[in-house]
């Protein structure tokens, strides 16, 4: 019987790794509460909250500073054009079947990505016909800040810790 070989570099220290992971201790429950109490999730309903604060004080400021009510109305359906996407996607997260196995989390990712790709790009190309006059750089703009709170939720989760 041929013996495998033995492994050099990054790969001999990955193994080391593996042997020390033996000690490995399940959590009680009660243990896990209090690690859960103390790291808690930031919910990603409250991300979408805040992307609709932050869209909708940025439609109204674009419809004081341009003085134009279809300005405002661009932003507003930037702003859905972030909201409707993210809202399937963390619908689609939080569901519990979802979580049942790796592979099955894994797989519901990658299809509910491509649904809310899909529904961005649809609810972008509906935009002219939609709202009329468009002002894309209003709706433009909407998008972009309710796309960057993202960012500031990965900021302040990482400031909470």
């Amino acid at each position: 019987m041929l013996e495998p070989k033995p492994r050099s570099g990054a790969w001999r220290d990955w193994d080391a790794d593996e042997t020390a992971d033996v000690g490995f201790k399940r959590l009680t429950r009660e243990e896990a509460a209090a690690l859960r109490a103390k790291d808690p999730q930031l919910s990603p309903w409250w991300v979408i909250a805040a992307q609709a604060a932050v869209g909708s004080g940025v439609a109204l400021v674009a419809w004081l500073v341009a003085g134009r009510q279809e300005v405002g109305w661009s932003a507003l359906y930037g702003v859905l054009t972030a909201l409707v996407p993210s809202a399937l996607m963390a619908r689609a997260m939080t569901n519990r079947l979802a979580s049942l196995s790796p592979a099955a989390s894994a797989v519901s990712v990658m299809v509910w990505e491509t649904v809310k790709v899909g529904a961005a790009v649809g609810l972008l190309a509906l935009a002219p016909s939609v709202v009329r006059p468009l002002s894309w750089p209003a709706l433009l703009a909407a998008l972009a800040a309710c796309l960057s709170v993202y960012w500031f939720a990965l900021l302040w989760r990482g400031r909470k810790r």
